[in-house]
């Protein structure tokens, strides 16, 4: 990790102290960070304070590029969030390229109440693009991950038709006997923001019945999409009666190879 990143997760630490206010939820060689911190910020005049949970995705290049961000609070409708979500990115997006979490944190405390006051309680941004008509510099990207259970399966399948639904991803979320395979089309910046929300959120339930992140999710695999591959035009959740038919999933998307080297095995 790049010794700038290790010195502002150490100040972030030390500023934000308090019991549950913050939290490195991940570290990886390709991703420098993922980190939680719980805060307060002023909603519109004369509202009490809102409480705020952000959590910032902080890439292998960061800080030469903006961090991911995600916003959760239990006072806020999800238009809401989706607009201090934008608003926060396009803050990253006009800063230096230097060390940025604190600032962010600081500039949604100081500006919440009017992002608000902007959005309205029903308002935020429009529905992003279909990943069948999105584009850019990195084109389309692929993941396949790996679910351990669903104890609480109708909340948990809701929560991923919702996120992909927001993140505007497509694909299959797969259930075959006791094998859990989630399949995602759409950018890259997207799939990483999903993995985010579904590693933070308590989507399920443990074995006593309390609240309880994904601790077992797994990548697969992950790739820029190639001619070959055939792109859903929906997210859709399927049951399959047998390997064969699920086989028959993954080639009519041109991604029998990636069935036959990562996927047969785990059905065995």
């Amino acid at each position: 990790m790049a010794e700038p990143v290790e010195e502002e997760l150490g100040a972030l630490a030390a500023i934000f102290c308090g019991p549950g206010e913050w939290e490195v939820l991940s570290r990886s060689e390709a991703d420098s960070a993922v980190l939680r911190i719980l805060t307060e910020a002023k909603g519109p005049a004369g509202d009490a304070a809102v409480p705020l949970e952000l959590v910032f995705h902080l890439p292998a290049g960061y800080p030469s590029c903006a961090p991911g961000v995600s916003v959760g609070s239990e006072r806020l409708t999800r238009a809401q969030r989706a607009a201090v979500r934008e608003q926060l990115l396009e803050r990253a997006r006009s800063l230096p390229a230097e060390p940025m979490v604190h600032q962010l944190v600081l500039w949604a405390q100081q500006h919440l109440g009017r992002i608000l006051a902007q959005a309205g309680p029903d308002a935020g941004p429009g529905p992003r693009p279909s990943a069948a008509s999105t584009t850019g510099d990195e084109g389309l990207w692929m993941a396949l991950l790996r679910l351990d259970h669903m104890r609480a399966r109708a909340r948990y399948v809701k929560a991923v038709r919702q996120w992909a639904s927001d993140l505007g991803l497509t694909g299959r979320l797969m259930f075959l006997g006791r094998a859990i395979l989630l399949l995602l089309q759409g950018r890259r910046d997207d799939i990483k923001e999903y993995l985010v929300l579904q590693k933070t959120c308590r989507v399920d339930v443990d074995a006593s019945g309390k609240k309880c992140r994904e601790k077992m999710l797994s990548v697969l695999f992950e790739s820029q999409m190639q001619p070959e591959h055939a792109r859903f035009p929906v997210f859709e959740v399927r049951e399959y009666a047998g390997a064969d038919e699920l086989r028959g999933e993954f080639e009519a998307a041109g991604l029998q190879a990636l069935f036959a080297e990562v996927v047969l095995g785990l059905l065995k």
